[in-house]
């Protein structure tokens, strides 16, 4: 499978004219963890992979663990280990190239620092650099059985941790103790850790995008915020819901809830292979302004997710292209009221057609206002 992804890459970069020169003097130099990953099963810590005619090798600072949150190395690859404290393994990697036979080598700019891409030409003038632009990550958009297997199951912890959460006491507890309890129990639950900085916001920190957990303890009344996901092989998921906590909830949170509610279900109701990433945005968008709530969505109202948890494509007002089928995405859209709170609802779907049932769901925990 990663022999396979790494020809792909070759023939990618071949044929969108990097300049890179002719397959047998030309290498490819990937620096990005995820997208090492993607293409050496593993990527551990400060390493750099080179593609060259002589072989793929993985250059480490120190031996792959075969962790799970690290992965396990591809077989057909190379391991080069490099002495302790003899430099950056992307310029032991150009070096390599150079004495591989290579004349060119196309590099990842948009993850390369200057003083890096500086190193590179003085370890090999002789070298032509090129750039292999995002030429990985587009690869990576469409995902194929294997790591929609892993997104589900990353889902499965997920829907598992939240709703143990919600079965335990919350009134009084800190939106800081509860974060750490829902990442111990992704953990519990086979994660291999969280896929990004667990979010618990209560009461007038409710509806807020990313917000940090604080020391502000859980009261009757308020809205509570969670949004979380978990790291299963490298492949992340992210789920957020809303509850009310302790009592009915008034009428102002009913009416927002259901505005927000609603716009979710428009854009996830959008996803199809074929629809412009622009009009799933607008979908959501178009909901929560006929309610007069439309500055309250962010910049976007969903994005792409896999080996990182941000990554393309952005479903966004100025977002180019279409979904493709077996894309997996976010649509979390949400409104936060400065002074009272707000609400967020976010799943993890797979864009399929229509004729295969229509966008998948895989985070599951119910959508229903609750009150805990």
């Amino acid at each position: 499978m990663y022999a396979t992804r790494r020809a792909r890459l070759r023939d990618r970069y071949a044929a969108a004219g990097t300049g890179a020169g002719a397959p047998d003097t030309a290498a490819a130099l990937v620096s990005s963890p995820a997208n090492i990953r993607y293409l050496a099963g593993c990527a551990p810590r400060g390493a750099a992979l080179l593609l060259h005619g002589g072989g793929d090798t993985l250059l480490c600072p120190s031996a792959p663990t075969g962790e799970p949150s690290e992965g396990r190395p591809a077989e057909d690859l190379r391991i080069s280990l490099l002495p302790a404290h003899t430099g950056d393994p992307v310029v032991a990697a150009a070096d390599l190239a150079v004495k591989a036979g290579a004349e060119a080598l196309a590099v990842e700019e948009h993850h390369l620092t200057v003083a890096r891409h500086r190193a590179l030409r003085s370890v090999a003038p002789g070298l032509r650099l090129a750039d292999l632009g995002c030429a990985v990550e587009a690869q990576r958009l469409v995902k194929d059985q294997d790591e929609i297997a892993c997104l589900r199951i990353a889902a499965e912890i997920t829907d598992q941790a939240l709703g143990e959460l919600l079965e335990s006491i919350l009134v009084g507890r800190t939106e800081r103790h509860l974060a750490l309890e829902l990442e111990r129990r992704l953990v519990d639950h086979g994660a291999d850790g969280p896929a990004f900085a667990t979010s618990v916001a209560t009461g007038p920190n409710s509806g807020r995008p990313g917000h940090l957990p604080t020391d502000r303890r859980v009261e009757e009344g308020d809205f509570l915020t969670v949004s979380l996901g978990a790291d299963y092989r490298g492949y992340r998921c992210e789920i957020g819901r809303t509850f009310v906590i302790g009592t009915t909830p008034a009428d102002w949170q009913i009416e927002l809830y259901d505005l927000v509610f609603a716009a979710q279900r428009a854009g996830r109701e959008a996803l199809a292979p074929g629809v412009e990433c622009r009009e799933v945005d607008r979908a959501a968008r178009q909901v929560l302004a006929s309610g007069g709530h439309e500055e309250g969505l962010g910049p976007w109202t969903g994005h792409g997710v896999g080996l990182e948890i941000a990554e393309d494509p952005q479903l966004s007002p100025a977002a180019m292209g279409k979904l493709d089928a077996c894309v997996p995405v976010t649509v979390d859209p949400g409104v936060h009221l400065p002074g009272r709170g707000g609400v967020r609802i976010d799943d993890t779907l797979v864009v399929r057609p229509e004729a295969d049932g229509g966008p998948e769901l895989l985070t599951i925990t119910t959508k229903e206002l609750l009150a805990l």
